[in-house]
Formats: C-alpha cells, structure tokens, sequence
C-alpha cells in the first residue's frame, strides 16, 4: 500500500467512526427513505439460493447483511465484514437484537480479505466500493472469492442520467447534505464535504462496469435507480 492510500484509508476510517451512531439515522434523512428500497433491490437482483454463502464486504451497519440472511430463510449464512470496528460494532448489535444465527462480523479491509479462493455464492457490497483505496484490488478481490458461476452485486452512488436533474442534485450533495449531516451528526471531521466529493470521482455507471469486465466478470449489467443518483452493477464470475 501506498503512502497516499495508507493515509487516504486511515482518513476515512476516522471519519466514519465518528459518525457510527448517526449513521442509520443520517441515511434516512439524507436519502429521504429511499435506502431501504435500494437496498432491497440489490438483494433481488442477487437471486440468492435457500444454501448460499454470502460475503457482505465494508457491510457498515449490517442493513445488507440482515436483508441476505432474511432471503436465505436460514440455511445459509452471511458474513458481514468492514474495516471499521465502530460500525460493525453496531451491526453486530443489530444481528444480535434480530437473533440471527445464519449471520456473522469479521473486521476486515476490502482490499485484503482473510477468505480462501472461491469460498462464497455471493458477494454483495452497498456504499462502500468508493471509499476503498484501490477500487481495482477490491474488485480482484471480489472475483478471487466467488465460486465459478457466482454472482456480485455492487449498490453505490452514481452519475444522474439527465443533466437537469444532475445539477439540482450537485446543488443537494454539495449545498445541503453537508449541512444537515453535520448537524445531526455534530460530526467535525468533514465527512460529509468527502462524501459527495467522493461520489463525484466514482466512475459513472459505463465505466464501472467496464473495469467490472475488465476484472474478468461476465454478464455484466447495471440498473439505475432514482434517476441514476444510484446503479445496482451486477457479473458473475465464469
């Protein structure tokens, strides 16, 4: 690892530890709701089986990782994993609460993960491909552990389809997310000046899916959702 992307890792990571406790909160009040039914899109999109293996990687607060174990009805299991011990701290809790025996946490960095080759069905991540120091990595990584003919499902914030409706949500992300998530938060890191930034230099839904199959995916797909201020990228490993 770089110096630059040791320092980039260690940013974020302070960042999110900071707002752990208002994270769930902020994600609703931010996308109005809306992360639910993205989230519950992301899992159909999976088809997961009655029997799979899921990985949910940089899973935050578990929200994923619980909607996998409810689609797998408890014959197979998740593992939930993040690089951050303040929000898996509260994932795990949630799991907990919830009673789930078919779920667990490991802390873990997306670059590196401490699974053998092929070990899972099903890989899923939501919200965190962006913030990795290696987008290319992460991605290898998903393909190493999937088996022959599994599938991933990659949920992140994207580029709106229309230029109008593109600088209106430039002017939210930019003008007013900062504001009211700081000050729900009370967070004095900047996080949420770095998550807009963060999602401006992601790659928009074409190019992400090409470096997707560059990586070595097959039947590589994305679908748009709230007008592309999110895309459900989709492949499978051959």
């Amino acid at each position: 690892m770089t110096q630059a992307a040791f320092d980039k890792e260690k940013t974020v990571q302070k960042m999110f530890s900071s707002i752990a406790h208002y994270y769930d909160l902020n994600n609703s009040l931010l996308s109005f709701g809306l992360h639910h039914a993205w989230k519950k899109k992301t899992l159909d999109l999976l088809e997961l089986h009655a029997d799979d293996k899921v990985l949910d990687i940089g899973s935050g607060t578990a929200d994923l990782s619980i909607l996998a174990a409810d689609h797998l009805g408890g014959k197979g299991f998740v593992i939930a994993t993040d690089l951050n011990e303040a929000m898996l701290s509260i994932g795990k809790k949630k799991i907990d609460t919830r009673k789930l025996q078919n779920v667990s946490v490991a802390l873990a960095n997306a670059e590196r993960l401490p699974f053998p080759d092929a070990a899972f069905d099903a890989v899923l991540t939501g919200f965190c491909m962006r913030n990795v120091s290696d987008l290319e990595q992460a991605l290898r990584e998903i393909h190493r552990l999937l088996k022959p003919g599994g599938k991933m499902a990659c949920l992140d914030f994207s580029t709106p389809v229309f230029a109008p409706f593109r600088k209106m949500y430039d002017f939210y992300s930019f003008s007013l997310l900062p504001k009211i998530g700081t000050w729900v938060s009370r967070d004095q890191t900047g996080i949420y000046e770095y998550l807009p930034d963060s999602i401006r230099k992601f790659p928009n839904q074409q190019n992400f899916k090409k470096q997707i199959e560059t990586i070595g995916f097959q039947k590589t797909r994305y679908q748009n959702l709230a007008g592309g201020i999110v895309a459900i990228h989709t492949g499978t490993r051959p």
